[in-house]
């Protein structure tokens, strides 16, 4: 009697646990895909020139890895295990044309900034390590709230990559966007609705001249390592001795 009740208890896990809280926070810090597993970094070195396209990529790498870790979870004990990773493929595949034709019908200007790397998200391996090393093992829930965590984890690190690239290489922010706006630099260009905005601009950032460096690839590569930098200088736990 003891035993049936025990085990009552235990297949009544929490939504939002301890464990469950952690593998949606975990990933965003001490556990990030790109500056702890260094995983995914193509991708935000290639699209994070502006804010925009690279919230756009984050909320499709959201989309994908979550909606993936759920269904091959939901499929593991079907799955053979020779098969595995073709079955895996065929469900992010599947998602990300969902994503492409998606982005394709409501923004097509997005959709031909980000070109292929929307595609090659079904390659990215964060998406792919997520798959194997934790929906193939965990429930569904679990499993989803695992992809929407590492999918999170990886858009913040683009989102930021591309806010200081943005500002500091056009002196703008979500441009090509409804709310774009312009900061630093004399132009009026892309301010929102009031002259003020462009007079406070240009007297505090006039003298500011855009740095071509920040456009190019390699300053996110820097940007990056920075990153990297600063949070194992917070945590030195997340140093490498070995």
């Amino acid at each position: 009697m003891a035993t049936t009740t025990e085990a009552k208890v235990a297949e009544k896990e929490p939504l939002f646990g301890k464990q469950e809280r952690a593998l949606m926070t975990d990933p965003l810090l001490d556990n990030n895909p790109i500056t702890i597993q260094v995983l995914g970094v193509c991708s935000a070195l290639a699209v994070t020139s502006l804010v925009y396209p690279s919230l756009v990529m984050a909320i499709a790498v959201v989309f994908v890895c979550a909606f993936s870790s759920l269904v091959t979870s939901l499929l593991r004990n079907t799955i053979p295990k020779a098969v595995r990773l073709i079955v895996q493929l065929v469900i992010i595949a599947t998602l990300v044309t969902l994503v492409n034709e998606t982005l394709k019908a409501v923004n097509y200007p997005v959709y031909k900034q980000l070109s292929v790397y929307i595609g090659l998200i079904i390659t990215n391996c964060i998406v792919m390590g997520r798959l194997e090393a934790f929906a193939m093992a965990n429930k569904p829930w679990r499993s989803f709230l695992d992809g929407i965590g590492n999918g999170l984890g990886y858009g913040l690190i683009l989102v930021v990559v591309g806010f200081i690239r943005e500002l500091f290489g056009k002196g703008s922010l979500f441009a090509g966007s409804p709310i774009a706006i312009k900061i630093i630099g004399p132009s009026p260009e892309y301010l929102i609705d009031t002259a003020t905005a462009g007079q406070w601009g240009s007297f505090v950032f006039g003298w500011y001249a855009n740095n071509n460096l920040m456009v190019m690839s390699v300053a996110a590569m820097f940007i990056i390592a920075v990153l990297i930098w600063i949070q194992r200088s917070r945590n030195p736990k997340l140093v490498d001795i070995s």
